[in-house]
């Protein structure tokens, strides 16, 4: 027996639940969904949209993400190049050209440690005969054996040329897949066949073309030849090259390796010149902080979504509480507690928002498994964002759901009985 003047035990969760357990208000929340399920689909609707909406954006960007940093990657993250860009003190004479050497290239690879293999460019402008009295334009390059390796080129015909063709001096070469499908035909039709390049024939033993477009950064043309570097120095009687790649062992090692190319270059040469050294660092980190942006933006849109779903489910418990006022005078009548009406109509609210969240997710992944089932697309599925997308749902189910709950709370029993 409690002593008179005692005080009323403090209303806490532990005595909600002792009162009254969780399971009721499921079963009273199953019992108003099953009551009106029209407007339960209605409410869920909402959420449904906005959940797979958001599991939808987050895997379109990173799809997104995942396409630009391959096609960087089909260049070479690891990539780094050297060319010359003049003199420093304009008063110097300019006719005199510092350009790069082959023994750079060699004295590059001996002192920087991060270096896995290079290759020299030589530019040789020449104009060829293409049949029909017609002449072309073309860029010939002096490359060797490793340039397929380092410049990642995609041979789609024949064959590269190889180290016993740059030491025996063959006259053999590659050319580009649109040289060949616009001169030749196609691809398989240019091999064997002979192209004279400053009055040398050469047989053409490879069709080639670039992994991708480098961004503007590309020494390929449309029209380029490729022959052995070694045969390109003789022709040319120069020890000067053009561009010297390099590729890296990983590209954590890129930054570094390309302060220590420029230093070992500059050493080798006069302090007025002037030499770049660069990398595809700034393209990845542009692409990269693209992505994240077009990201950001798409998440924004699905969160708008999901307010509005949100938005959605208050209105429809406002006027359920508004058509259920009789019934909740009764419960309280009948000893209901101000906590346990809270309880009941916030459980409506989450268990709607549930379950749009989890309907919408389902959809939300059934996307991108069905592309990767059904077809050769590969999809990222983005099992963290259906987690986050279910949590979501269910902040935004207390969120929208606690006004109408508290108001349904505040009502009066005495008037609510009265309410018609």
């Amino acid at each position: 027996m409690p002593q008179l003047g005692a005080k009323p035990a403090p209303l806490t969760l532990a005595n909600v639940t002792r009162s009254m357990a969780f399971g009721e208000f499921l079963s009273q929340a199953f019992a108003a969904f099953r009551a009106d399920k029209v407007r339960a689909i209605m409410t869920a609707l909402g959420m449904v949209i906005g959940t797979s909406s958001l599991i939808l954006v987050v895997t379109i960007a990173l799809s997104g993400k995942q396409y630009v940093l391959a096609q960087i990657e089909n260049i070479g993250t690891n990539l780094v190049w050297a060319e010359y860009e003049g003199l420093v003190n304009a008063s110097t004479n300019s006719t005199i050209k510092d350009y790069l050497t082959y023994d750079d290239m060699i004295a590059a690879e001996q002192q920087v440690p991060e270096i896995k293999a290079a290759t020299p460019v030589l530019n040789l402008h020449e104009r060829i005969s293409t049949g029909g009295g017609k002449e072309t334009d073309i860029l010939v390059l002096g490359v060797d054996p490793n340039y397929k390796e380092v410049r990642r080129m995609k041979v789609v015909a024949g064959r590269f040329f190889d180290d016993q063709d740059s030491e025996l001096f063959n006259k053999v070469c590659l050319i580009t897949q649109k040289f060949a499908e616009a001169h030749y035909g196609d691809s398989d039709a240019a091999l064997g066949r002979s192209i004279k390049i400053m009055g040398l024939p050469f047989v053409i033993v490879g069709v080639f073309r670039e992994s991708m477009e480098t961004f503007g950064r590309s020494e390929i043309q449309d029209d380029t030849i490729l022959i052995p570097y070694t045969l390109a120095r003789r022709m040319a009687g120069t020890l000067s090259i053009n561009q010297i790649y390099f590729t890296m062992f990983n590209s954590d090692s890129v930054p570094l390796g390309t302060q220590e190319i420029l230093r070992v270059i500059k050493s080798r040469h006069r302090p007025e010149s002037q030499y770049k050294v660069d990398n595809l660092t700034d393209v990845l980190q542009v692409a990269e902080k693209t992505a994240n942006a077009f990201t950001l933006i798409l998440l924004l849109f699905a969160v708008v979504t999901l307010i509005v779903g949100g938005v959605g489910i208050m209105n429809i418990m406002l006027a359920t509480v508004s058509t259920r006022i009789r019934e909740i005078g009764i419960r309280k009548a009948v000893g209901a507690t101000r906590i346990e009406i809270e309880m009941q109509f916030l459980t409506e609210a989450v268990m709607i928002s549930l379950v749009g969240g989890i309907i919408g997710t389902l959809i939300g992944l059934a996307i991108p498994f069905s592309l990767r089932f059904f077809t050769d697309v590969y999809i990222p599925v983005p099992f963290l964002a259906a987690l986050v997308a279910i949590g979501v749902s269910c902040f935004v189910g207390i969120l929208f759901g606690t006004l109408p709950a508290r108001l349904a709370a505040r009502l009066d029993p005495i008037e609510s009985l009265r309410y018609e």
